[in-house]
């Protein structure tokens, strides 16, 4: 193979997966990790991609690139769905707790989940409390029946269509779900839960400090990937739910932190 087309190669699977590891590749195309890793400084230089240790990031995966609610909303959908699915058998049936949903597309898909089984279960007179600061997904369960919805109010941060902020952040800590549903840009070993604002760190922040389970939806490309600002440990949170199993250090650092991971 000319390095052209394995170069070629590299590029389409950084558009399928989000990250290459240059031992990955080295054992994909049969090479040394040298000719992978001039490979990548290729790439870089022509703008493909970003090099990080031990591989490279796709161009719009480095630590501060944010794509818009609207542009990730077309991304794994089946993949969202499916997570969504699995992480609601958290509320068992005939929850009638509450529970705080995060700003995010894979959120968006939990409360689209909960709207669609609250229509389908006749839950009786006393309804789910649920809470969130996202006007994307307050539309979805506000229309629900048997919820009770409670909408965080805030500066609106356009590229998340989410309410942040000191105002945001304070009501927040007045409360104390029993269930919070959380999204993340990134989910690392080292790193813990990641994302590339610092106002949406301080929300995902408090929203983590105060429900009593922290369930967070991610699918396999946010796995091993560290954005800009922490927002919480992995000793903070008490579910992973995703769609393929993490890599190895991150699997073992997830059960080393008491983690339960959910496949869906």
């Amino acid at each position: 193979m000319y390095a052209v087309e394995r170069q070629q190669r590299i590029e389409r699977i950084l558009v399928e997966e989000g990250r290459v590891a240059v031992v990955d590749l080295a054992h994909r195309f049969d090479v040394t990790t040298e000719t992978v890793r001039r490979d990548l400084a290729v790439l870089e230089e022509a703008g493909s991609l970003v090099r990080v240790h031990g591989g490279a990031v796709a161009k719009d995966a480095d630590s501060t690139s944010e794509p818009t609610v609207v542009e990730r909303a077309s991304r794994h959908g089946a993949a969202k769905n499916a997570i969504a699915e699995r992480a609601l058998t958290a509320l068992g049936p005939g929850f009638h707790g509450s529970v705080f949903i995060d700003a995010g597309t894979t959120t968006a898909a939990v409360a689209a989940g909960l709207a669609e089984r609250l229509s389908a279960v006749q839950q009786g007179s006393r309804p789910i409390e649920a809470v969130t600061h996202s006007l994307t997904i307050a539309p979805a369960l506000a229309a629900t029946d048997d919820v009770s919805l409670t909408v965080v109010g805030g500066r609106i941060r356009g590229i998340t269509a989410a309410a942040v902020g000191v105002e945001t952040v304070s009501a927040i800590r007045r409360l104390r779900p029993d269930v919070a549903f959380i999204g993340t840009n990134g989910v690392s070993a080292d790193f813990g839960l990641s994302t590339p604002d610092p106002d949406e760190a301080s929300v995902k922040t408090a929203i983590v400090q105060s429900a009593r389970r922290v369930i967070v939806v991610a699918d396999a490309s946010k796995h091993d990937r560290e954005l800009l600002m922490t927002f919480a440990s992995l000793e903070d949170i008490d579910v992973l739910v995703t769609d393929a199993e993490p890599p190895a250090a991150l699997g073992a650092a997830l059960a080393d932190a008491g983690v339960e991971v959910w496949i869906a």
